[in-house]
């Protein structure tokens, strides 16, 4: 594999940015002594206190949105409608509250455990992780790895490493998914993906 990324790059205050940045790099785990990986392309930023689609929005602090006051380079995964974990990466400095949710990754290593976990039988590979639940299920992440530093390299763990950088020209910036609820927020172009990646969740 490649080399990891350090805790500091997750800790600009440009959300935005880094949701771009990190098109290309490997998000990989190492649960049950198996090895998994696969190249991110389709990532969302999220940014409080203004960004209504945003868990923290207007800084609110609860139990479940604490995590994304931390600071730049842990893990929050939460769950969604009771069934789908999301994996976020929590970005800034402490108490400003972004973070980047990961919607869909490229397959690079572990595939045959990733389908096992997944219980894949779909005719189309693609649905193996061109979605943020689907991806999580296929690299083994629940929401107990919530806090959980993405520097620490080693069994039971999660984390990233450099891959290919993509050009600005092969990176699509669109409306982010699902967010209607945010009004005039659910229309910034927050999501991106890698320009024709066929693992791009829609």
């Amino acid at each position: 594999m490649g080399l990891e990324v350090p805790q500091k790059y997750f800790q600009s205050s440009d959300a935005v940015g880094l949701a771009k940045s990190l098109l290309g790099m490997h998000l990989c785990t190492s649960f049950e002594g198996v090895l998994t990986a696969g190249v991110i392309v389709e990532t969302e930023a999220y940014k409080a206190p203004e960004d209504k689609a945003c868990h923290a929005y207007g800084n609110k602090r609860t139990a479940r949105t604490e995590i994304m006051f931390d600071r730049g380079g842990v893990a929050y995964v939460y769950l969604c409608y009771g069934i789908h974990h999301l994996f976020n990466i929590v970005t800034g400095q402490k108490d400003e509250a972004q973070a980047v949710l990961i919607r869909a990754i490229e397959p690079v290593q572990g595939i045959e455990i990733m389908q096992k976990r997944r219980r894949f039988t779909s005719g189309n590979k693609y649905n193996l992780t061109n979605g943020p639940g689907k991806l999580t299920q296929a690299l083994g992440i629940t929401t107990q790895y919530t806090g959980q530093e993405l520097t620490n390299f080693g069994q039971g763990t999660c984390w990233l490493e450099y891959g290919e950088r993509i050009p600005d020209e092969n990176i699509v910036a669109s409306k982010r998914i699902g967010v209607d609820y945010a009004k005039e927020w659910a229309e910034m172009p927050w999501r991106f993906t890698i320009k024709g990646n066929k693992w791009v969740s829609c």
